[in-house]
C-alpha cells in the first residue's frame, strides 16, 4: 500500500514595496495543519522591526549581505529564537532559506526550504 507521508507545508511569501521600506507577508499552513499569516515591514538594514501574527516572534531583522543573499533573525522579547540566510539564484526564479534555532521544547533545529517564484 502506498503511503504519501506527512502533508507538505504550503507557504507563500510576498515581498512588496511599502514606501521606503519592504513588506514581507507569509501565508500558509504549518506542519500541524494550522493556518499561518505573519507580516513584517522594515528595511534590510540590520535593525529590528515588529512582526505581527506570530506567537513565537515579535520582531525580525534582515541584513542585505550582497545582491543575492540576506541574513535574518527572528526574536522574541529581544532574544534570537531563529536565524538564517536566504539566497536567491541569479535568474531570480527561486530562493533557498536555511534556518536554525531552538523549538518550543528547547531542541536545536535546522531546516532548508526552497521557494519557486510564481
Amino acid at each position: 500500500m502506498f503511503s504519501p507521508g506527512p502533508p507538505k507545508n504550503t507557504t507563500t511569501i510576498v515581498y512588496e514595496a511599502a514606501g521606503a521600506s519592504v513588506k514581507a507577508t507569509k501565508d500558509g499552513t504549518s506542519s500541524d495543519g494550522k493556518t499561518v499569516h505573519t507580516a513584517w515591514t522594515g528595511k534590510f538594514a540590520g535593525k529590528d522591526y515588529s512582526v505581527t501574527g506570530s506567537a513565537d516572534t515579535d520582531s525580525r531583522e534582515y541584513t542585505q549581505v550582497n545582491a543575492h543573499s540576506t541574513t535574518f533573525a527572528n526574536k522574541k522579547d529581544g532574544k534570537v529564537t531563529l536565524c538564517g540566510k536566504i539566497v536567491v539564484v541569479a535568474d531570480g526564479k527561486s530562493r533557498a532559506a536555511t534556518v536554525s534555532g531552538t523549538d518550543s521544547s528547547g531542541k536545536k533545529v535546522t531546516s532548508t526550504a526552497v521557494y519557486d517564484r510564481q
